[in-house]
């Protein structure tokens, strides 16, 4: 058995070379596929000699991650991100995994540091499908956010370790990020038919910080859990308001949005 891991990039030559060095020693081969970085990233990925970097114009994450998982000839495929590393217990748990047969997919926890602590509350320490037998399934979900959708029977099994996510480098790259992705959030909705409601503006919001603070426990992670759990509650204010924005027909496009962002297409 093979295995293959999976990188999409643009502008990462911050997190690159940790991402790819923990995966390099136990993967047959890695993909990276760039969309235009103008920094460092193809310098530093092109130093390993495991890595197969292309390139492709960026039209979307789940877009974008399939036609990097097509590019692999491995027989699994494991899909990270650039600002995710591979704990030494997840590297064994994969690959027992892959040798044993056990299922052609399975869930890793993902432990995401952000000021100052690892953040094990509030909805952010949860499993997701990551590890996958070619062919098993695709990127679905929405824009940006993100899902392996199994194309088969069978629940996935979790798997021991944590992919460990440093997500931000601050709080204000945190904020950069919720204007960022409830941009992209909004547009694809606009795409999709998608139309305004005053009651979600009104309600969504602190739903969402209700649900993270309190039902989700965030408040167990101490100020950092308050704080995340107000960042969510604006973000998912935001992803309305600008689809509300976007409604009016005054605007086509967020001004935050990348040119080549395409508003909702099918996985190829």
């Amino acid at each position: 058995m093979t295995l293959a891991a999976v990188i999409i990039t643009f502008n990462e030559e911050r997190n690159i070379h940790d991402c790819i060095a923990s995966v390099h020693d136990f993967c047959d081969e890695i993909i990276v596929l760039d969309s235009g970085s103008t920094d460092r990233t193809r310098e530093i990925a092109g130093s390993f000699p495991k890595v197969k970097f292309s390139v492709h114009p960026f039209d979307g994450h789940i877009e974008q991650k399939n036609r990097a998982m097509a590019l692999a000839v491995s027989d699994w495929l494991f899909c990270l991100d650039a600002d995710e590393r591979v704990s030494p217990d997840l590297s064994r748990s994969i690959q027992e995994f892959c040798r044993s047969e056990k299922g052609s997919m399975a869930r890793v926890r993902r432990l995401t540091y952000h000021l100052g602590r690892p953040i094990r509350h509030g909805g952010w320490y949860n499993a997701r499908i990551r590890l996958l037998r070619r062919g098993s399934g695709l990127w679905g979900g929405e824009n940006p956010h993100d899902e392996i959708i199994p194309q088969g029977k069978g629940r996935p099994l979790l798997l021991e370790g944590d992919l460990v996510h440093y997500s931000f480098l601050d709080l204000s790259d945190q904020i950069q990020t919720i204007n960022k992705f409830s941009s992209i959030v909004a547009f694809t909705r606009k795409g999709k038919g998608r139309s305004f409601r005053l009651g979600k503006l009104l309600l969504k919001p602190p739903a969402k910080f209700l649900e993270m603070y309190l039902f989700k426990a965030g408040f167990l992670d101490g100020m950092p859990g308050f704080i995340i759990a107000v960042a969510s509650a604006f973000s998912t204010f935001l992803k309305w308001a600008k689809l509300y924005e976007l409604s009016r027909g005054n605007l086509e496009r967020p001004s935050n949005l990348r040119p080549d962002y395409r508003a909702a297409s099918p996985p190829e």
